[in-house]
């Protein structure tokens, strides 16, 4: 039999299930065999092919980005699965789950292997899709093989390839026949129109930023979380509440640990970094759906993170040209590019005082692989895959800036932010897909397997 490589990375601070220790991580081909504490033992560190100094800086397991857009199929002049999955390995992400709403949407089994078979030839790190709900193909939904697809996307707010779906009867099907984890975009489509023609009507359409979070406020996201939530809960049915941006919505959910919730939540590093006082300097760079709102929600989400009401931290990762961003509230695209720094951007937070680094592990890297059932993914324990960052979280400050960007959209919405952190290198399958800058084309992720247990 053929031999496989060893690697070995020894003198990290290890970031994992809630510890930080010392110690050394072996791996052998795709996954991990040892996890110690001290130093490595010399015979295992003579016996490897390669030998990591970690030097303390923080080995975390690699990140997995529940929210993604990469724009493939049919958008691809904005990003792909190529250029995307490089920026996310260069962000230490290693995995990610990409959702439907690509031309044509992934509302099909068979759409949902074409990305795969994609992602096969040309991404860097490990795929997972969702299939988009219609009124069209519930029953489709319902015999989907759920081992290869992560769940289903719901969209309650207006989206693409005739994926919005708010009649209550649809709602009731889905919910009571899809064997499936329901990740749902929750904003009240009718609220969404009625805000936006009496601000049009009254303001005129040349409207500044300040009013996209009115048009997109809490009511509309509370409503229909709050809908969905009690759908859930009446059928029994799993579900996950996608970029919570709001402090009311908070009061649907329960803290706990994700292995006992029948309603688990996500927020994404936008909502707890920005507020809507930075609409007047940053404007349609910080365009997103759901709105960024006040201040008030964003501590109240930073609240949330802490306390367990709120489970997952992932990007809604959605590149859009510069010129697509330009414009008014009204015209100027939603979304904006966070993968390659999202890790980045939280680690300075944690530097900050708001989080600590064994909880942003748990909430972007633990807590998507219980939620999702991503099979031996997520942690650092002998046994399981070598997704694995390291980060040296005591660097000399420096300034992140949209030259650095590796997505094809060529910007970031944290140009000009410094950092004293950055991702140093990052390992797939134990291949080593990232280092000091470089990004390993030759590299190619594994499709996510969902469904498992992660305990």
């Amino acid at each position: 039999m053929e031999s496989k490589p060893v690697t070995v990375i020894h003198r990290a601070s290890i970031v994992n299930e809630g510890r930080a220790f010392t110690g050394y991580v072996a791996v052998e081909g795709e996954f991990i065999t040892a996890v110690g504490e001290g130093e490595a033992p010399a015979e295992l560190i003579a016996g490897a092919d390669s030998v990591v100094d970690a030097a303390g800086r923080l080995l975390l397991p690699g990140i997995i980005d529940t929210h993604v857009h990469f724009r493939d199929p049919g958008l691809t002049h904005k990003a792909d699965m190529a250029t995307e999955s490089l920026a996310a390995v260069a962000g230490g992400v290693t995995s990610f789950i990409d959702m439907p709403n690509t031309r044509p949407a992934t509302v099909s089994t068979e759409a949902v292997e074409a990305k795969m078979r994609r992602a096969s030839e040309v991404s860097l790190a490990n795929y997972g899709f969702f299939i988009g709900a219609t009124a069209d193909n519930i029953d489709a939904l319902a015999a989907a093989d759920y081992s290869r697809i992560a769940g289903v996307k719901l969209f309650l707010g207006s989206s693409t390839g005739g994926m919005l779906l708010t009649e209550q009867e649809y709602l009731e099907k889905l919910f009571s026949t899809v064997p499936a984890l329901i990740a749902v975009h929750a904003e009240d489509e009718a609220i969404l129109r009625a805000n936006r023609d009496a601000v049009v009507a009254r303001y005129g359409e040349n409207l500044t930023m300040d009013f996209h979070p009115v048009i997109r406020n809490h009511r509309a996201c509370f409503e229909a979380s709050k809908r969905v939530v009690d759908l859930a809960r009446r059928h029994n049915h799993r579900l996950h509440l996608l970029h919570v941006s709001t402090a009311d919505e908070l009061s649907l959910l329960h803290p706990g640990t994700p292995e006992d919730k029948l309603v688990t939540a996500e927020t994404c590093p936008q909502y707890l970094a920005f507020s809507d006082e930075q609409y007047a300097m940053l404007g349609t760079r910080i365009k997103c759906n759901p709105a960024i709102k006040r201040p008030a929600d964003r501590d109240a989400l930073r609240d949330a993170v802490n306390t367990g009401l709120i489970d997952t931290i992932a990007t809604d990762h959605a590149p859009h040209l510069p010129e697509e961003k330009s414009g008014t509230a009204l015209t100027a695209a939603s979304g904006m590019p966070l993968i390659q720094f999202s890790l980045t951007l939280m680690l300075q937070m944690a530097e900050e005082g708001f989080f600590t680094v064994p909880l942003l592990v748990e909430k972007m890297a633990h807590n998507p692989a219980i939620i999702y059932g991503i099979d031996r993914r997520g942690f650092i324990r002998p046994g399981y895959y070598a997704d694995l960052t390291l980060v040296n979280n005591d660097c000399e400050p420096y300034t992140i800036t949209d030259q650095w960007v590796l997505s094809r959209c060529g910007w970031t919405p944290l140009d000009g932010l410094t950092v004293s952190n950055k991702v140093d290198m990052t390992w797939v399958n134990g291949r080593l897909a990232y280092r000091f800058g470089v990004g390993f084309s030759d590299v190619r992720g594994l499709p996510l397997s969902f469904g498992h247990k992660n305990q």
